[in-house]
């Protein structure tokens, strides 16, 4: 997810959204433990996805 698609949402987005991806990082990390996954790389985009969110709306609570 890019910067402009984050500022694009609105507030109740982007809470749904984090909720979205930390479930998806969830079942991520089960599934690695489970079984073998291919792609890696996929932890490091949704922690840093879930931190872009994260940021937006505390810029946007203190504004």
């Amino acid at each position: 997810m890019k910067a402009k698609a984050v500022h694009k949402l609105g507030n109740e987005e982007l809470t749904i959204e984090v909720d979205t991806l930390r479930k998806k990082l969830f079942e991520l990390k089960t599934q690695g433990v489970t079984e073998k996954i291919q792609n890696t790389s996929q932890y490091g985009k949704l922690r840093k996805d879930i931190a872009r969110l994260l940021t937006e709306q505390t810029m946007r609570n203190k504004a």
